[in-house]
Parts: C-alpha cells; sequence; structure tokens
C-alpha cells in the first residue's frame, strides 16, 4: 500500500531544525543518548529508551503509534548491560512493536504488532510481516520476508526493494503535513 496524505494538528508535534517531526505525546528517556538523523516521523505514544544506552535512527525512518524501541540487554553473573541500538535510514516501524535489536539495517520495514528479540541484527532491504515474533539473538538476512511466530524467513525481496523502501519512507514524511487551517 503506497503512502497516502497524513493530515496532523500542528500543535501537536514538535518540528526540529533537522525537519524531525515529533509528536508531543512521546517518552524519550535519556534524551542525550537519542540521536535522530532528519526527518524522522515519531508518532504518539513512542518510547524510547536511551537512558539504558545509545539510540542512533536514521534519516527518513517512520516509528509508528505506542511502539517501543529500547536497547537490548544481556544478563551476566555480575549483573545487566545494555548495548546500543542502531536503526538505519529509511525504516519504517508499525504500530505496537516492540523493538530490542542491536542493528536494523536500511530499508527495513516492520510490519504492526511486532516485537524484535534482544540482540537480533536485521540486516537491509527486510520486510517482517505484522504480528510476527523475531526471537533473541536472530541474524535476518538481506532482501528477506521474515513471518509467524517465530519469524521465519518465507520469501525473498527483488533487488529494486531498496529503491521502493526509499521513495516510500520519502512519500510518507512529503505527505505528512500539518492540517488546514481555515480563515
Amino acid at each position: 500500500m503506497e503512502p497516502s496524505e497524513t493530515r496532523y494538528e500542528k500543535a501537536e508535534y514538535v518540528e526540529t531544525t533537522t525537519g524531525n517531526k515529533i509528536h508531543k505525546r512521546v517518552v524519550l528517556a535519556g534524551s542525550r543518548n537519542i540521536r535522530l538523523s532528519g526527518k524522522v516521523i515519531v508518532r504518539s505514544g513512542v518510547v524510547i529508551r536511551g537512558d539504558l544506552a545509545g539510540v542512533s535512527i536514521g534519516k527518513l525512518s517512520i516509528l509508528s503509534e505506542n511502539s517501543v524501541i529500547r536497547p537490548p540487554h544481556k544478563k551476566f553473573k555480575g549483573g545487566i548491560a545494555f548495548f546500543p541500538l542502531t536503526i538505519g535510514d529509511f525504516v519504517e516501524i508499525g504500530q505496537n512493536c516492540i523493538v530490542e535489536a542491536v542493528s536494523i539495517g536500511n530499508c527495513v520495514r516492520i510490519g504492526d504488532n511486532c516485537q524484535i528479540g534482544r540482540r537480533c541484527v536485521i540486516k537491509e532491504g527486510v520486510v517482517i510481516d505484522n504480528n510476527t515474533i523475531v526471537p533473541p539473538d536472530s541474524v535476518i538476512p538481506p532482501f528477506t520476508v521474515v513471518r509467524g511466530w517465530p519469524g521465519k524467513v518465507v520469501d525473498e525481496l527483488p533487488e529494486n526493494f531498496l529503491k521502493t523502501q526509499t521513495e516510500r519512507c520519502s512519500s510518507y514524511y512529503q505527505l505528512h503535513l500539518p492540517s488546514r487551517t481555515l480563515r
């Protein structure tokens, strides 16, 4: 499905100098450790846990409603360690997702209601279908479609997927517009 025009109340968003559009009902814990590369859309109810470790989100990425982005952790005999989370450019994360990956490559589309387990590595050019649970420590190869519980590779993507996803995220950003005001 191609992006269509989305109108939002300008008063509900903060727009940064780099074009990031962040809803005011977002939790940015440890904001000093959160880096948005520019033209990132963060929708209502998103939680980003930069207080645990660094979180970096690439340009023209979209974080949909009520998703939680938190750095992965590993328990050791002497305690717990958190690791930085890097999300590439042109990444879409659907509604109601929990993401605890170490790395998500460029041009990745994660559907609604997905759970990306701790310390996962998702290579570039991947589609994770709605309602998929990717187990901890999984490595998802490039140009694949993942589905199920637990998530398994079920299909391959064409090489032009990178271009398609880049255009999709760019269009989504361009069509995410403030509501028209009547005079």
